[in-house]
């Protein structure tokens, strides 16, 4: 089944603790887990960032909500235990929870309030129902990828439009900087000076120059890498004894051309012109900084007192 959304995990949330113990989220996240029938792939799904589970997301958030409502307490970080408050709403039998119920607890609507009058901040956007089911961090990675994807649209705009020359260069600047080639010179010699037998260049795969990796470089700008192109750089790449290979291009490559190479030796790794604009945006390469965000979280051991 889908992943609930973090209001529909607040009451189970609450009820798994009403015997009063404290209790850790990991503890409440297999609770959780199994109340809703969860398998493996709605676990294993993450947020556009890869970095957290969306389902641990969810947990943690339905968790805070209760929390801002004074339903639980949070002794230290990961952990917590439901309050009397919680105990007593719990006594009177509620059939779900959301931010219209948790409305109506004094404290709930406190913290409501003191988002307001601070900038319209990102926690009282996020504790809008007009924000739901995500969570204040999926609301801003969405719209992190979205910026990101936008973006990358652009990129590969400008990548269709530069001359042949200026795409080796601009593919030795990104190799170099996710960590092949000695150093720049020497990768700078490598690409561009071959362009025979479907080769456009070698580099080192390592900084101590123990393994090769031959590159071709396709700027097209509508065009489909077919399965002959890949299979003459093959051929290539078997003429050199090469052991790996890397096919970069600003187009896409073909269905046929994927297959071929999911069961050939040597290995050839494909880049099309989407994967390369991401790449330049995870390297650096190309684009700029325009602003850096913070997600910060209470230190909840820092408030303990021995």
């Amino acid at each position: 089944m889908p992943i609930p959304d973090f209001q529909t995990l607040m009451l189970p949330l609450l009820q798994f603790a009403k015997d009063g113990q404290t209790h850790t989220l990991s503890d409440a996240r297999i609770y959780l887990a199994k109340y809703f029938s969860l398998g493996k792939e709605e676990l294993a799904e993450v947020l556009p960032s890869g970095k957290q589970r969306r389902f641990d997301n969810r947990v943690a958030w339905a968790r805070v909500y209760l929390d801002r409502a004074g339903l639980l307490i949070s002794p230290k970080r990961g952990s917590f235990y439901i309050t009397e408050d919680g105990l007593q709403f719990l006594s009177k039998n509620p059939k779900t929870i959301s931010i219209s119920v948790l409305d109506s607890f004094p404290k709930f609507r406190s913290f409501r309030e003191t988002s307001k009058n601070n900038d319209n901040s990102i926690g009282n956007t996020a504790l809008s129902p007009e924000s739901l089911p995500e969570t204040p961090e999926e609301l801003l990675e969405k719209s992190f990828k979205q910026i990101q994807d936008e973006l990358a649209a652009s990129l590969l705009d400008r990548l269709k439009n530069c001359s042949s020359a200026f795409f080796e260069d601009l593919v030795v600047e990104l190799l170099v900087k996710m960590g092949y080639g000695r150093y720049r010179k020497e990768a700078g010699n490598s690409i561009g000076k071959t362009g025979d037998e479907g080769i456009d260049g070698i580099i080192n795969e390592d900084r101590l120059g123990l393994e090769v990796i031959y590159i071709q470089a396709k700027c097209w700008k509508n065009s489909t890498v077919g399965r002959p192109e890949i299979q003459k750089f093959v051929g290539a790449l078997h003429g050199k004894r090469a052991k790996k290979g890397v096919f970069i291009t600003t187009s896409a490559f073909s269905d046929e051309s994927k297959a071929y190479i999911s069961h050939i030796d040597p290995r050839v790794v494909l880049i099309d012109g989407w994967q390369l604009a991401k790449l330049m945006i995870e390297n650096n390469l190309g684009v700029s900084v325009k602003t850096v965000m913070e997600l910060k979280r209470i230190d909840t051991d820092f408030f303990l007192e021995e």
